[in-house]
């Protein structure tokens, strides 16, 4: 009998007061975020002989803080890191905690810190946490000096600055919490909610773990009520339990509640439970959680359904850096990204290959985008990795494996723990290529004996001294049980990239949905020779046959592309700062293969021009035709999928035009006159297009249903020199006085105001006010310059500029951008 697997959905894991406001708390006690006025010192101390070091040498520093991202690139670094460097570095705050706060719980809580941290307290150790992208806390309770100054000092070692394959950046580049909680208290991450749907009913059951810390027995009241958007209370309901002192105890219930609104990519719709701790009638604890009521099904033949509908998931892999900014989490900058994301019709990310600040699963919750959450990328022993250069030397092997053993099932306990109320969340991923062969496991099938087995010389055929391919499925069985024992709503899955091999051991069993990474031309095979096995594109290149391969066949449910974002590291032949597939670049700009999915995967009407030489053209390009990549093309090759909006070229030069788009059909007008004919979309390729000489003016596409009538069109236009700094969001902007973040994007253009595509000239921002300057990102990925200071070449004619206010109060600021030759911008920002 076909298994059909039903995953009911959970509820948001927030903790917050406001309606639905994005907010990366702990989800415990009261949390009071603590990223100012930090001291930070790179490189390694002695604290015993300085253990109040606060020399010339500690600069002050704000969270979220990155420092690598601030050193200086390198060819003689990893290029795995960008070409920048690790190192050690430490972290120092004063804290002052009053008397007020006697016989309170306190707890410091760390989003994420990367990586090997050790934390201590008024010189006391903590402990230490080694996985870089796992949040923790601590109870600070029995070190606190109460009415008195207390230091927290943090050490980060990333001096294995390249264990990992791609950038990771380096220190406390999360936010902090100081966390009060009552004695008798809901545990961390101990509020959990998971619905189920049938018919016109749905239900939420709660489970609620408390902890009594007080010296006595308490009896509680625990009361959980059920809110709408206007904070209606919709349902309620109290439970009353008996706490002994030092116990701790897990409080099942449910609400029901008829008709519910349920959570979807199209109508993200979302409740609040507000869950609250009473003792002798008044409230000691409360938590609220950003919650809803959905259901999705997985089924070999038939793919995924989200609320009994049948869909198909078009995701992405997204990897934690921001270009410029590296790993600092602003939930600003990933809200704009996650927009122009869908936007493309990306329904779903993948966090490759690690949890993600809470921030961003808050934003997928609200803007309605799937995630599958991701745990690792190595399991018990390292990958290779180029260790100084690329392709260069000896492959090393650093990595995390070394506390693999020791830590990776709590590890993936605290990941699940913290996300599992995420509303987005819909898989849990215990490992990306793990099984990728002989680095490190082999297998006798890859000596190209039996069904399947593999010929290919790149994966040079079976070692038998290498770690034995069977070990894979001992793994993954223990870590699919610690999922389970935290969470059986949702599936188990992983992402393989061998597996031929894989299939000859109980990895690919012990998951619920399996992950093919690049290896499509299984899909078929598979399916006929597993028939229970559930199938999807785990990690999947752009072409548009891989994407053939799942919008033609029923069962596999969906692919996610290598990449969502362009992303620093895992970087080519230098110079290069990372690695460049993704829909969007650095700065979070659409590229010409971002509208290219997007022709596959919107269900708005949207057209796109993009344009390159052909070989042997009349004439050849002149300086304003700086194109990135695809350029002289021959006429018999495929129509590119990365041509770039230009058109500035030499008269009678032989271009070729291409057009992504979702219309039937589509014909090409320069200056109103027709000057390629209507032709319909070419089913092989996804790309329409037509060779035609240059000729100055406006180039516009017309897209047509197949009935010939217009339904979209896109024009670009030849420019001059750039003449001007153009701010697309104006000249007068407001933002928050408190930590506010401004994302302005900048354009250089002509007389005319039309963006010249092919400007890069250099930008200077100067800022006169309570603000400072987080980074200019234009999306170059060659461009190896000084990322640390106030200048920056535009790339393809734009950039953005990332600013954050740091007032107390209502004030001003006023942000110039100039270069040479060109009219400066300004724009005046209030901060209120």
């Amino acid at each position: 009998m076909i298994k059909l697997f039903k995953f009911p959905m959970l509820a948001i894991a927030v903790s917050l007061l406001t309606a639905f406001s994005v907010s990366a708390q702990p989800g415990f006690g009261t949390a009071e975020k603590i990223n100012a006025d930090w001291r930070f010192h790179l490189g390694d101390i002695d604290p015993k002989k300085e253990p109040d070091q606060r020399d010339r040498s500690w600069r002050t520093v704000q969270l979220p803080h990155d420092w690598t991202i601030k050193q200086t690139y390198s060819p003689t670094y990893a290029s795995a890191t960008g070409y920048l460097p690790g190192g050690i570095g430490w972290y120092q705050k004063k804290l002052n905690i009053t008397k007020q706060d006697q016989g309170k719980k306190l707890f410091l809580y760390f989003e994420g810190v990367y990586n090997r941290s050790e934390v201590f307290l008024n010189g006391k150790s903590l402990g230490k946490r080694p996985n870089g992208y796992i949040s923790f806390s601590y109870d600070i309770t029995p070190f606190v000096k109460f009415g008195e100054e207390n230091q927290i000092t943090v050490r980060v070692d990333h001096s294995l600055d390249a264990d990992s394959r791609w950038y990771t950046g380096s220190g406390i580049y999360r936010d902090v919490y100081l966390v009060r909680s009552n004695p008798v208290h809901l545990e961390q991450w101990g509020l959990y909610a998971f619905p189920t749907v049938d018919g016109n009913k749905g239900t939420l059951n709660i489970q609620a773990d408390l902890k009594n810390e007080s010296a006595a027995n308490t009896s509680l009241i625990v009361v959980n009520e059920l809110l709408d958007k206007s904070g209606k209370v919709l349902v309620k309901k109290s439970d009353k339990i008996t706490l002994a002192t030092g116990a701790s105890q897990q409080i099942n219930t449910s609400l029901a509640l008829s008709n519910p609104q349920l959570w979807s990519i199209d109508a993200p719709n979302r409740y609040r439970l507000r869950t609250m701790v009473l003792q002798n009638n008044k409230i000691i604890d409360s938590t609220t959680i950003v919650t809803g009521f959905r259901k999705f099904t997985f089924d070999p033949d038939k793919g995924f359904a989200l609320n009994g509908k049948q869909m198909k998931v078009k995701g992405v892999c997204l990897h934690h850096d921001a270009g410029v900014l590296g790993a600092e989490v602003y939930p600003e900058v990933w809200r704009r990204r996650l927009l122009t994301l869908k936007s493309l019709g990306v329904n779903a990310i993948r966090t490759s290959h690690n949890p993600q600040a809470s921030s961003l699963y808050d934003l997928c919750d609200e803007l309605g985008l799937l995630v599958m959450d991701e745990a690792f990328d190595e399991w018990e022993f390292p990958k290779r990795k180029w260790l100084q250069g690329w392709n260069v030397g000896t492959p090393g092997f650093q990595g995390s494996s070394d506390f693999f053993k020791e830590w990776a099932e709590r590890d993936l306990a605290d990941m699940i723990k913290r996300d599992r109320n995420h509303l987005s969340i819909f898989a849990w991923s215990i490992g990306n290529e793990v099984d990728y062969p002989n680095d490190p496991y082999s297998h006798p099938v890859l000596a190209g004996n039996g069904e399947g087995g593999f010929t290919q010389p790149i994966f040079g055929g079976y070692k038998k001294d290498a770690p034995d391919a069977m070990q894979l499925g001992i793994i993954a069985k223990k870590l699919a049980a610690v999922v389970r024992k935290y969470d059986t709503s949702r599936p188990v899955t992983a992402g393989l990239a061998g597996v031929a091999m894989s299939n000859e051991t109980d990895y690919p069993g012990t998951l619920d949905i399996a992950g093919y990474n690049y290896t499509e031309s299984r899909y078929q095979q598979d399916h006929k020779r597993y028939p229970k096995r559930v199938i999807f594109g785990s990690e999947n290149r752009h072409d548009f046959s891989a994407w053939k391969a799942v919008q033609d066949n029923e069962h596999i449910f969906g692919q996610f592309l290598w990449t969502g974002i362009d992303y620093l590291g895992e970087s080519g032949r230098w110079p290069s700062r990372g690695f460049y597939s993704g829909l969007l670049d650095f700065g979070g700009f659409i590229k010409p293969r971002g509208y290219f999915r997007q022709s596959l995967w919107s269900d708005k009407p949207m057209a796109y021009l993009g344009t390159y030489p052909l070989k042997g053209g009349s004439a050849a390009s002149d300086v304003w035709s700086v194109l990135e990549s695809e350029q002289g093309q021959s006429k018999n090759e495929t129509p590119s999928m990365d041509a770039w909006a230009s058109w500035n070229y030499q008269p009678g030069q032989m271009i070729r035009v291409v057009c992504y788009t979702n219309s039937a059909k589509a014909r090409l007008e320069l200056n109103g006159s027709v000057v390629g004919k209507t032709k319909d979309y070419d089913n092989k390729t996804g790309i329409i297009f037509w060779d035609i000489p240059y000729a100055e003016g406006k180039l516009e596409v017309v897209g047509l249903d197949t009935k010939g009538q217009e339904t979209v069109r896109h024009q670009i236009q030849s420019s001059g020199r750039p003449q001007a700094i153009r701010v697309l969001q104006g000249e007068q902007i407001e933002l928050k006085a408190k930590d506010g973040l401004a994302q302005l994007e900048l354009q250089l253009v002509d007389e005319n105001g039309v963006m010249v595509a092919g400007a890069d000239d250099e930008i200077t921002c100067e800022i006169a006010g309570n603000a400072r300057l987080l980074g200019m990102e234009a999306g170059d990925n060659a461009d190896k310059g000084d990322y640390t200071d106030n200048k920056q070449r535009v790339f393809h004619g734009k950039m953005i500029v990332y600013i954050q206010s740091k007032a107390k109060k209502t004030e001003e600021v006023t942000v110039r951008f100039s270069a040479p030759w060109l009219k400066p911008a300004i724009v005046k920002i209030k901060l209120l």
